[in-house]
């Protein structure tokens, strides 16, 4: 007799943990390979930055067991306390890092500084993501920072600086594990001088970024194999190291060798520290990738393997150090016994370059997100998985990295330097996380000030002391992620200043109701068959540039939709509640607004289903508000204002308004099209060189439904044979200026900065996968 299959939902607790842990234990996995390739590759170069200054007078086994023990309690303290207790607790929605964080600030108080959130937004589910902010609406602290202007500003310069940083991990994180990994050549019988192993490593770094556009996720499953096999080698021969060499070793974890060692040291140890810090490089990365897994199966992960495997490794080379003095200069490959040799060293170099696969990853994602915040200029963003989201890859960004990553390892040629430089700038994002936590403590958790006081002097404490030591290192290659940050945050903040000076611009000239419904529906000039797609960054109310359309074309659409595409402090906008329907004008002006919402991780994917859906939406919205009369009103005020949100079903789930899909197929004149034949060839054309971006032909129909009145009916009617006239896509061309009466400064940062800038990335068009074909471009120019 066969046994009974048990339905889901008759499963009892113990199953549903069996499952939930199982799902836990494969994501752990596949974490191995994604998040900690850089934190496992660190034994290679610690001990060896770290004594590579004055601390090499102290060549003592005391010292060592002293250096040991330091690494023991920063290890435990940091990646293990701060990260994996308590950072990946103050998740958004399952995703982490800088922005993870600043978006949950955003949402609980009002920091964001362009003014473009709408109420509907705080109704995304999403949004309503933790406790709820009211509790802590009166908080003193709360209101002052809201009141005041210039500590928001901070607080976004703060976390650019934290994003800057991350994107100097990208350029310094390949550089380091590469030339590290193949430093063991030289110490071989083939004895490989340091051009040829600069030479070795470049090679292997440009055939690493020339393959980025493949995307992580096609060996993803053998990446994670890769770390693993490299753990278990560093553990055995950890484990071999202690046992053969001086077992006493387990007696350093005791704190009181690091009083011994400062004692000893003195200032010689405090600087030693930029070394030592280099054994957590990597960890903000278990933060920072969460959205990819669980914080489950990161804690699994970290707390049962990475974090013994660590430990045993880092004491097995200080058993070694403890009795080889000599071989500190290369302890890492001087430690390992030479019948594995070679087998280790071939892991290494894999590991290497897993490691700092995962850091360019998180550089592309850091970006993205940079970008969707409004402080970061338009780039290509190509989505390389169509299983796993998040995977992006961004070729302007790969190329720079490349060439920025050979610059530092052609030009310092040596592990020591460019941990200084790299030691720095993970710090500098440990740090900047902390204060951020500490504000989501107050703000988000809403404990107590003491609380969040208590976790901030507790870590700025430890790690204002590795960041004080990495800081004397500036001169020795530390200046190199300063100048890195420096410049990116630059760019990002003139970017970000441009776009908030021109919003506002649109903001304080909106086009006014009143004069638009004193033209006329007609609008005072002839309106002709078909949809036009007014492209605005304003939420509310008619752009200025609006009145330069009807003034500069002599006719104007039938039916006009003002849509804005923008991004709210969410890292992920469902379907069902991507769009936003309202009327710009009354029933007769057949004008339309739409707003379109996308969170901070998502992608802009050219499916070539936004007219449809879109239409689609606007169908629904003209049936919602002939059902339910409150959605509409004859009074002007109210135009505008109300909103519904429309989800983008699929078109299959709607069969009452598709009358037949087709894909488009040379000059479909069986249509009925107010266009002419050249243009409908012209786009024939156009899809047949692009054969990526076909867009299928859908007709709707007015569906049966009992609950329509005439005027409902008429201009669904309208609607649909607008649609079949042809849909046209009409941006402004805009061109920012500073006033004369500005400053120099300002002058400087809107007239050249933004300006080279705006001219030097990816158009709105591209960037919003806008097909060329039906474009309009109308010119402006804004003096702000």
């Amino acid at each position: 007799m066969e046994p009974e299959s048990i339905p889901s939902s008759s499963r009892n607790p113990s199953q549903l943990s069996w499952i939930n842990l199982s799902r836990n234990l494969l994501l752990a996995y596949q974490s191995f390979g994604v998040v900690y390739g850089d934190l496992s590759t660190s034994p290679l170069y610690v001990y060896t930055s770290t004594f590579k200054g004055k601390l090499k007078d102290h060549h003592d086994e005391e010292t060592i067991f002293g250096v040991f023990s330091l690494i023991f309690w920063t290890l435990t303290l940091i990646p293990l306390l701060k990260y994996v207790f308590i950072l990946l607790s103050a998740d958004d929605n399952g995703e982490g890092g800088t922005f993870a964080l600043y978006s949950l600030l955003c949402r609980h108080a009002k920091f964001n500084l362009l003014p473009n959130q709408q109420a509907a937004d705080e109704e995304l589910s999403s949004y309503k993501y933790g406790p709820s902010s009211q509790a802590g609406a009166s908080s003193p602290l709360k209101l002052f920072l809201e009141k005041h202007k210039r500590l928001r500003t901070v607080l976004l310069v703060v976390v650019l600086f934290g994003a800057c940083m991350v994107i100097g991990d990208g350029v310094l994180s390949p550089a380091i594990s590469v030339l590290a990994s193949v430093s063991g050549l030289k110490y071989t019988q083939a004895k490989f001088n340091d051009g040829e192993l600069v030479i070795l490593a470049c090679v292997i770094l440009v055939g690493l970024f020339a393959l980025q556009h493949c995307g992580t996720h096609r060996v993803a499953f053998m990446f994670a194999p890769i770390v693993i096999v490299w753990l278990l080698s560093i553990l055995i021969v950890g484990i071999y190291n202690i046992i053969h060499w001086n077992p006493k070793i387990i007696f350093a974890i005791s704190p009181q060798y690091i009083v011994k060692f400062f004692i000893k040291t003195g200032t010689e140890g405090w600087i030693s520290l930029g070394g030592i810090l280099l054994c957590i490089t990597g960890a903000e990365a278990m933060f920072a990738d969460l959205g990819h897994f669980t914080a489950s199966s990161i804690r699994i992960a970290f707390g049962f393997v990475i974090y013994p495997c660590l430990v045993m490794q880092y004491m097995g080379q200080a058993a070694f150090l403890s009795k080889n003095l000599e071989s500190v200069h290369n302890s890492f490959y001087d430690s390992i016994p030479g019948p594995v040799f070679w087998p280790v060293f071939v892991i290494a170099t894999m590991a290497a370059i897993v490691g700092s696969q995962a850091t360019i990853t998180a550089t592309f994602s850091i970006i993205k997100q940079c970008h969707a915040l409004g402080c970061f200029p338009r780039v290509k963003v190509v989505h390389t998985s169509k299983h796993i989201f998040g995977q992006i890859y961004i070729p302007e960004i790969n190329w720079i990295l490349m060439i920025l990553t050979l610059a530092v390892t052609i030009g310092f040629q040596d592990t020591t330097l460019i941990g200084n430089a790299y030691g720095l700038a993970c710090m500098t994002v440990m740090f900047v996380t902390t204060f951020l936590m500490a504000l989501v403590i107050i703000f988000v958790w809403q404990k107590s000030i003491l609380v969040a006081s208590i976790f901030l002097l507790f870590f700025w404490v430890i790690e204002g002391v590795y960041l004080s030591a990495a800081f004397l290192k500036v001169h020795q290659g530390g200046w190199v992620p300063l100048v890195l940050s420096f410049f990116f945050l630059i760019v990002m903040y003139v970017w970000h200043y441009g776009i908030r000076r021109k919003y506002k611009y649109d903001l304080h000239n909106k086009v006014s109701l009143k004069w638009l419904l004193g033209l006329g529906p007609s609008l005072g000039i002839v309106r002709v068959p078909g949809i036009g797609l007014i492209y605005s960054e304003l939420a509310t109310g008619i752009p200025a540039i609006f009145t330069h359309f009807v003034t500069n074309l002599p006719a104007f659409h039938k039916v006009l939709v003002f849509v804005c595409v923008k991004s709210v402090p969410v890292p992920h906008v469902s379907p069902e509640e991507r769009f936003l329907i309202g009327r710009a004008c009354p029933r007769p002006y057949r004008m339309y607004r739409c707003i379109v919402r996308y969170g901070y991780k998502d992608i802009k994917k050219d499916d070539g289903e936004f007219e449809n859906h879109l239409i689609q939406s606007i169908m629904e919205f003209i049936q919602m508000e002939a059902v339910e009369p409150q959605l509409s009103s004859s009074e002007a005020s109210s135009f505008d204002g109300r909103m519904a949100v429309i989800g983008t079903r699929s078109l299959a789930s709607t069969p009452s308004m598709i009358a037949s899909e087709q894909e488009y197929a040379d000059v479909d004149e069986s249509i009925p099209s107010s266009r002419s034949i050249t243009l409908r060839r012209l786009q024939s054309t156009f899809d047949d060189e692009n054969p990526q971006v076909r867009r299928r032909r859908v007709r709707f129909q007015v569906p049966n439904s009992p609950g329509l009145d005439n005027a409902a009916r008429e201009e669904l009617l309208e609607l649909i044979q607008a649609k079949e006239a042809g849909v046209a896509y009409i941006m402004g061309h805009s061109y920012v200026k500073a006033r004369k009466s500005s400053s120099f400064l300002k002058k400087l940062v809107i007239d050249m900065g933004y300006s080279i800038l705006r001219k030097n990335c990816r158009g709105p068009a591209v960037a919003l996968n806008i097909p060329h074909i039906s474009l309009i471009e109308v010119g402006m120019i804004y003096y702000v």
